[in-house]
């Protein structure tokens, strides 16, 4: 690799000190950074050698700087350009991100010298009427404004399931396990695994408990009518659509897929066992 384009968290109070020594360890490796066009407000007296571009076009990576907020907003762009990417986490806990801080100059020689895997990870689709969207982590379905209970009608290749009723629903990817879903009550999936976990929010009845469906079946949701007549669907923490009464919410496993770089292959538990002992603190 040689090209790689820089996404950062717009709002870290340190973003001067974290570019500067990013690219110098990209310098000093052989890569050639080029950054996101906000950059160049706080860095172009600073740093006048670093390229600036609106797309990654002609870049051979993305390397997403930030937390897991930052690295679905960079994968965006790389399945837009077909682009494998790399997270380097400085948030919290950062489930999705390859690298940790220190780990950045080792990270940069690794690129440089294709010491690395790509995996595809699996998306999700979601579609309501012509309008398709499609989510690494996962699809939720919430009140948005609306205070009170919502009813969730969900079947699965036409075979229901018991109606939900509660704070809303996550439909989630074997990726998206370590999100939103694991925090309410879902199951830890291995990203390799083609799967699709659906996770109810405070539902009302405790009879609900999260289902993990194949990734070949069609989730249908509607709206019961008794609760609530819209729900607000989010795709990967962003405001996509509402689902309104008489409107079909589709998920199926998107023709697409993620590419994700791995430095060290084969770590999955460590990195949960590790990353859940920090959660905890």
């Amino acid at each position: 690799m040689k090209k790689i384009y820089l996404v950062m968290h717009q709002r870290k109070p340190d973003t001067v000190s974290i570019i500067q020594q990013v690219v110098e360890a990209m310098w000093k490796s052989g890569l050639e950074p080029i950054a996101e066009p906000w950059l160049s407000s706080v860095m172009k007296e600073l740093c006048p050698a670093l390229a600036y571009a609106q797309e990654p076009c002609g870049c051979d990576a993305i390397l997403a700087i930030g937390g897991d907020g930052t690295f679905l907003r960079a994968n965006k762009m790389a399945m837009k350009h077909s682009l494998p990417l790399l997270g380097v986490n400085l948030g919290t806990v950062g489930f999705l991100s390859e690298v940790e801080w220190e780990q950045v100059p080792d990270a940069c020689r690794c690129l440089a010298e294709d010491r690395f895997t790509i995996e595809d990870r699996m998306l999700l689709k979601a579609s309501i009427g012509d309008q398709h969207f499609h989510a690494l982590n996962d699809i939720v379905l919430n009140r948005g404004g609306y205070a009170r209970l919502i009813g969730l009608k969900v079947s699965v290749e036409g075979e229901k399931l018991d109606p939900y009723i509660g704070d809303g629903l996550i439909l989630s990817t074997p990726t998206g396990s370590t999100g939103y879903s694991l925090s309410a009550g879902g199951p830890i999936v291995h990203p390799r695994l083609e799967c699709i976990i659906v996770t109810p929010i405070c539902c009302h009845s405790l009879q609900h408990r999260p289902v993990v469906t194949s990734s070949t079946q069609t989730i249908t949701i509607e709206l019961d009518d008794n609760y609530n007549h819209t729900a607000q669907v989010d795709v990967d923490g962003q405001q996509a659509v509402f689902l309104s009464s008489g409107k079909k919410l589709l998920i199926t496993r998107s023709e697409q897929s993620a590419r994700l770089i791995h430095l060290n292959p084969n770590d999955f538990f460590s990195t949960i066992r590790i990353k859940l002992a920090e959660w905890s603190h």
